[in-house]
């Protein structure tokens, strides 16, 4: 019996979790501090916001750099950090801030990933032929093909369990940034002009026509995501009939 084959056997959620090791820590932490930060932000959001004001012309470069280590680090929740940077700094300036705060953020999130979990992830992917399939479908295509299904998953998902899946996955670094800029573009404006129509800190929460664009945009990634690994796995089981076949003759 080959490697994949006892893999394919001994794949309970524990044991890949045991296999993945740090990876999966990682996951698991990155799936809960943002609520704890989002959590904080709302307690403390005015005084961060006042404190950025008065820090004059360095305030934005102070919200950049703290933008890009909270988020790098799966600490905060990336919407309110863009949130507040319409509050304090106004749309243009806002959002120049707040985009820059995430592509830095992406990186540092991109190189603690691929040291935590790039060789772990690898050795799963490789001792199953399904995953190996789906995942080079998705993220192992053309630059441009690649670049679609990054920009299309930013638009609509947790940015550091994100982070984490696309790096530990290979994807390229330049693929990785411009999907990440593009496609968190969108969102991160929406966010920042909320932000910059706020005339309190406590009126900060997500429009209705948001959050409901928001699941259609998660519906139709899923949907799209979906045709495209069972694209790969219709290819993959195509392939295997094939070869069954010439082995019979």
């Amino acid at each position: 019996m080959n490697e994949a084959s006892t893999n394919e056997q001994s794949d309970t959620t524990g044991a890949v979790l045991r296999r993945l090791g740090p990876a999966a820590v990682l996951a698991g932490v990155w799936a809960v501090t943002p609520l704890a930060g989002l959590a904080l932000m709302g307690v403390f959001g005015p005084e961060i916001a006042a404190w950025l004001e008065a820090q004059g012309p360095a305030g934005l470069a102070i919200y950049i750099a703290c933008f890009a280590v909270g988020a790098g680090l799966g600490l905060l929740p990336t919407w309110s950090q863009a949130v507040l940077g319409g509050y304090v700094f106004g749309l243009w300036r806002g959002f120049a801030g707040a985009e820059a705060g995430f592509v830095l953020a992406s990186l540092i999130a991109f190189m603690v990933s691929r040291t935590v979990a790039r060789e772990r992830a690898e050795r799963e992917i490789r001792s199953h032929p399904k995953a190996r399939v789906v995942r080079n479908a998705l993220v192992g295509r053309s630059f441009w093909g690649t670049l679609g299904v990054v920009t299309l998953v930013r638009l609509n998902s947790p940015f550091a369990l994100t982070n984490l899946a696309l790096a530990a996955c290979g994807v390229p670094l330049v693929t990785y940034v411009v999907g990440t800029a593009v496609g968190l573009g969108v969102r991160t404006f929406i966010a920042v002009q909320v932000g910059s129509q706020l005339t309190a800190w406590g009126e900060a929460e997500k429009p209705k026509w948001v959050v409901v664009g928001g699941i259609v945009a998660a519906v139709v990634i899923i949907l799209v995501i979906g045709q495209i690994a069972q694209g790969a796995m219709n290819k993959l089981a195509s392939g295997r009939a094939e070869n069954e076949d010439q082995s019979a003759r």
